[in-house]
Order: C-alpha cells, then structure tokens, then sequence
C-alpha cells in the first residue's frame, strides 16, 4: 500500500468520515423537526380517515424506504403495502382502489415513473400524499398534502448519492406512522398479534399457562414427609425443587437444591428430619395468566431458576422453570 491508499484508508480518515456523515445527518434531521406544521397533521388526519390501504410508492433508494415505511404502517395498525411505481405502469395499478390512500416518495419530486400514475389516482379520487425535496416539484403540487423533507446536503462527499436524503424520508415515515399508533390507540397487545411469529410476539403473547407443567409433572410433597421423599420427588420431575403443600393443595413452601445445602450446613439429621424442617417458607410463585417474559424477570430479580404456578388462594396449579422459558423463545 502507497502513502496516497494509507492516507485514504487509515483510522483517523475513515473515523473522520463516519463522524461527518452522523453530523450531517443529525442536522438534518434537527432541521426537519424544526419544519414540521401542520401538513403532517393533515396528513395523518386523512390516513386516520381512509377506509383502504396506505399504498406507499417509491422509485430507487426512495423505494426502498418505501417499502420500509409500509412495512412499519402495517406493524403499528394502518394496513399498507408497497407498490412499485414501474409495475403499477404495467397493471399493478389495479391494486388501488376507492377507499386507499397514495403516499409517494420522491427527493426530485420528478420521478417519471410515479408522475405516470397521476391520471389514474385522480381518477380514482384516491388522496395523495407526497414526501419530496422540493416543494414546487410537480409531484409536490399535484398532492393533496406535500411534506418536504428538503436537506441542505447529502453525507455523500460528492453531494450526490442519497443518505442524508433517504434518512429524512425514512423518519418522517417514521413519524407518521407513531403518530397514527398513538391517535389509534395501538396497544402492546396489539402489536404483539402483528409479530405472532417473531421473539417480540412471544414476550407479548405468552402467557404462563401456556408453557407451564401440570398435574403429574408437578413435583410435591407433604410437610410431614421425609428428606429423602422431597429429594426423589425433585430429581424425577427435573423441575429443581418440590412444592411442599397442605392438605388442601395450597403452597407451604419449596425445597431446592440450597435447601439442601443449608441443611447440611446447620447439620441437620438429614435422615430423619422433614420437609417441614428444611423447606423455604413461602417460596416465589406467578399467576398462571402472567406473560411469561414476566415470569423471566421474576427469576432473574430474585436468582432463581423455577417458579411455582398458585391460583387466587395460593393452591399449586403448575410450575416453569428457566428451560420452559427457552423452549417457548421468551429468553
């Protein structure tokens, strides 16, 4: 490598880059906030208002975050879906209907591609949003709301290849798709039914009764019965403790693995004393409705690995432990 390659590909020159590029981007996207009026509430008023689809629509770098921002729409309660500008000349056009509303991306505000839909939407009367660079664009004129989201310069050295740009695109995309969950009143819950598949709908939709062992997988013993019973108990269910209950079924305490060793430690008659004798009074337990993420937190804030499963009046009804959690994905 020559002096002019190392000079172009050392730390403190690549380092330099990266920073010019956060700087840059950063203020745009501070100058952007400072632009935001009343056009972006007018746009989420007519998205609240629409009775179809959000079709987004994007030709190039724009179309990538296009299909970014319709895939975040449809995650957070407004269903949308992309629509590739070039197809839609082609007959793709047909997925729009009465009832959908157009949001179109384009930095110049000239892309040939979408200028070519034009006719058909006002046919259809369908509204139109538009996100550009240049608010006396021709596509800035013909939308029904016009959100600029015009940057004073590209993170690219040469001012040409869209960063700063797409970034703005991207966050004002991002904005009006939070701003429509919140007027929605999108809940936890609900985006957990949008992401069944993935690790957030687990944690969100996962409930304790889910996941938990039953009836004769439980392990359990009386307060009366020997040291040896418990342990037995314990190592057959492989859950790494026993519930020690009463008569009627309602949790007196647990044994464990430390149980036994602080026994030991005391010099307890290990062949003769009881579980009563040696158990933890009380023990940690969840609600079979719980979300089992909470369930995961339980064990890590108290350092344990099982949790017992009680109803209402503290009788045993199941038990996890951290293994359970792992299979259902919740950690």
């Amino acid at each position: 490598m020559n002096d002019v390659e190392d000079s172009l590909t050392g730390d403190t020159t690549l380092l330099t880059s990266a920073r010019r590029t956060f700087r840059i981007e950063t203020e745009a996207l501070t100058a952007l906030a400072a632009r935001l009026d009343a056009s972006f509430a007018a746009a989420c008023r007519i998205c609240l208002g629409c009775s179809g689809r959000v079709v987004v629509t994007g030709m190039g770098k724009s179309g990538h975050v296009g299909r970014k921002i319709a895939a975040t729409l449809s995650s957070t309660g407004t269903p949308a879906f992309f629509l590739h500008p070039g197809e839609a000349g082609h007959g793709d056009i047909g997925m729009l209907t009465r009832g959908d509303v157009l949001l179109a991306l384009s930095n110049s505000g000239e892309s040939a591609e979408i200028l070519a839909l034009l006719p058909s939407i006002k046919r259809l009367a369908v509204p139109l949003i538009a996100f550009t660079g240049h608010a006396g664009s021709t596509l800035a004129r013909a939308a029904e709301v016009h959100l600029e989201v015009t940057v004073r310069e590209e993170a690219c050295p040469h001012n040409l290849a869209p960063t700063a740009s797409t970034t703005a695109a991207l966050v004002m995309g991002d904005a009006l798709a939070i701003a429509l969950l919140a007027a929605r009143g999108f809940s936890a819950d609900d985006f957990a039914r949008s992401h069944p598949g993935g690790a957030l709908g687990r944690r969100l939709l996962v409930r304790v009764e889910d996941i938990m062992r039953r009836d004769q997988a439980l392990p359990r013993v009386g307060p009366e019965a020997p040291l040896a019973q418990g342990l037995l108990e314990m190592t057959l269910k492989g859950l790494g403790l026993t519930a020690v209950l009463d008569p009627q079924q309602r949790v007196l305490g647990v044994f464990t693995d430390g149980d036994l060793r602080r026994a030991l430690d005391r010099k307890i008659d290990v062949h003769n004393a009881t579980m009563q004798q040696v158990m933890t009074h009380g023990g940690y337990a969840i609600g079979a409705r719980e979300l089992a993420a909470t369930a995961a937190q339980r064990m890590e804030s108290h350092r344990v690995t099982a949790l017992l499963v009680t109803d209402s009046e503290r009788r045993l009804i199941g038990a996890l432990n951290v293994h359970d959690l792992m299979r259902a994905g919740v950690v």
